[in-house]
């Protein structure tokens, strides 16, 4: 619980120190110590006194209604995905302790999932976990990111991947772009799963070991579906373009498929091609 109240004290803080008074209709008052708004200008803009809002901030145990929610998303100028994600560390459902998904190790794939893959053939595709460990990919993903089968399985993680290894900061070529759509989704699932002790264990250890990493997650966004444009530069085809689409995947695991379509009207598909006959 106090993993919870922490999150969403972070969250609130981030996403008022984002919005100037001019963007929520204010005057711009004195000089600012800070970015953003004020405490008691969030409360005023969400119609609740000072007093409980900042006890919302502080992630104190008070009684939080959806309808006093709305009135913060709308004060803090959230959208969609965010908003979901404030009701996720907000709104306690008592089950926080229900069993989680299975673990990396245990995942096993359905043939029909593996299949799609396989006939995704053009397309590099990866299906990550809840905790953004990779447990599939196809044999385009291999040739355009990876050889994930050189990779040992408990160093098979996305985010990991993103921070420790050159192949990736080479390739993409706005890598803070490519990492934050990633942190983005990891942000989602921390919400879900935010009385899990692993993220907390494991963001610890990438603050801890990648500076850039604590920067980047103190100002990701909230996407659970983000749909990316992104230009590589292969070290064997050159410039490549493709686009992102995350799809979930329903079943007992929560799973989800990354899918890299070649953009259109480039000559991406027929340079993934000939490195394929190549390989």
């Amino acid at each position: 619980m106090l993993i919870r109240r922490q999150a969403l004290s972070d969250f609130l803080k981030g996403q008022r120190a984002k919005i100037s008074p001019e963007a929520a209709g204010l005057p711009p008052g004195a000089r600012r110590r800070t970015p953003g708004l004020r405490r008691e200008e969030v409360a005023q803009l969400a119609g609740v006194s000072t007093t409980w809002y900042t006890w919302l901030e502080q992630g104190r145990d008070i009684q939080v209604s959806s309808s006093v929610l709305d009135n913060v998303a709308k004060a803090l100028q959230l959208n969609a995905d965010e908003r979901r994600y404030l009701y996720s560390l907000a709104m306690d459902s008592g089950d926080s302790g229900a069993a989680y998904p299975v673990r990396q190790g245990e995942v096993q794939l359905s043939p029909s999932l593996q299949k799609i893959m396989s006939e995704l053939r053009l397309c590099p595709v990866m299906i990550s976990d809840r905790m953004c460990n990779i447990v599939g990919w196809n044999r385009a993903a291999s040739i355009v990111f990876l050889d994930f089968d050189q990779i040992p399985p408990e160093e098979r993680n996305i985010i990991r991947l993103l921070f420790t290894r050159r192949e990736f900061r080479r390739l993409a070529v706005n890598w803070e772009q490519f990492a934050s759509g990633f942190l983005a989704m990891f942000r989602t699932y921390y919400g879900q799963y935010v009385d899990d002790e692993w993220y907390d264990h494991f963001l610890e250890e990438m603050k801890r070991q990648h500076p850039d990493f604590k920067q980047m997650w103190e100002q990701s966004q909230v996407s659970y579906a983000p749909e990316v444009h992104l230009e590589f530069r292969h070290a064997k085809a050159g410039k490549m373009v493709y686009e992102l689409t995350s799809l979930k995947v329903y079943g007992d695991a929560d799973l989800r498929c990354s899918i890299y379509t070649p953009a259109p009207d480039t000559n991406t598909e027929a340079k993934l091609r000939q490195l394929m006959e190549e390989e």
